[in-house]
């Protein structure tokens, strides 16, 4: 039996589990499975390899996308570049690390960009952030990092006013807020001053649209939320495991 699975904490809802199990099935994928591994601290990571020796390769999420890096033998150019991991190959006892969001998120955001998207606010400053910045910094994208605490480099919600929201005509959500079960939250931005040139995308893909993205599209923005880029960096993860 090959075992893969996911790490993160909590993990209530879980695309990857429904995904690759349904793929397993579909594609006639025998002796394979898919597990959910809710650790609550990274440490716990050890203890879980030793616990599962038969695993092949770690999907990683909230919060451990950064936090898991020490514990890896190996590093991607791209997750040393990135600094986040969110796939991991276990080969022969080493971990390997990879980084698959920066994969989805430019095949699914760069199809709706327009030549005046070329200003971003990018909402969070965590693991999956982390891998947004890489891609704009690719696409050439001048990006403004948020964050609800100030610091040198990051401006908090309360600085975005009507003037900061219509120079930034590209706006990134990679931040839980609005996620199943709290689909009644959202970012606190002045939504009232979004129109038809801006594109909002949301890293959250449960509910589908989250109220981030309804307030968008209520302005008549271009919206997309994280389902597309789930699949495209779930495939590249397979691939990954896959690869001799």
């Amino acid at each position: 039996m090959k075992l893969f699975g996911l790490i993160g904490y909590p993990l209530s809802h879980s695309f990857s589990r429904k995904y690759f199990t349904e793929k397993f099935e579909r594609e006639g994928i025998a002796e394979h499975e898919y597990l959910l591994f809710p650790i609550a601290q990274i440490d716990e990571l050890k203890k879980l390899l030793l616990d599962h020796p038969g695993l092949k390769g770690l999907n990683v999420t909230i919060p451990y996308k950064e936090q898991v890096i020490p514990f890896l033998d190996e590093l991607s150019p791209v997750v040393e570049q990135v600094g986040a991991c969110n796939c991991i190959k276990i080969e022969e006892g080493r971990l390997i690390g990879y980084n698959t969001d920066v994969i989805g998120f430019k095949q699914t955001l760069a199809p709706h960009l327009k030549p005046h998207h070329n200003k971003a606010l990018v909402l969070g400053t965590g693991g999956a952030a982390k891998a947004v910045y890489h891609v704009l910094q690719e696409l050439k994208i001048d990006y403004t990092m948020v964050s609800r605490t100030p610091s040198e480099n990051t401006i908090t919600y309360e600085m975005i006013d009507k003037e900061v929201i219509e120079e930034h005509t590209l706006i990134i959500n990679t931040t839980p807020l609005g996620m199943h079960p709290h689909v009644d939250s959202a970012p606190p931005l002045p939504y009232a001053y979004l129109s038809a040139a801006h594109y909002l995308y949301d890293l959250v893909y449960n509910p589908d649209p989250t109220l981030f993205l309804k307030k968008g599209k209520e302005m008549g923005a271009t919206t997309e939320n994280g389902s597309a880029m789930l699949v495209i960096q779930a495939e590249a993860s397979w691939k990954i495991w896959n690869a001799g």
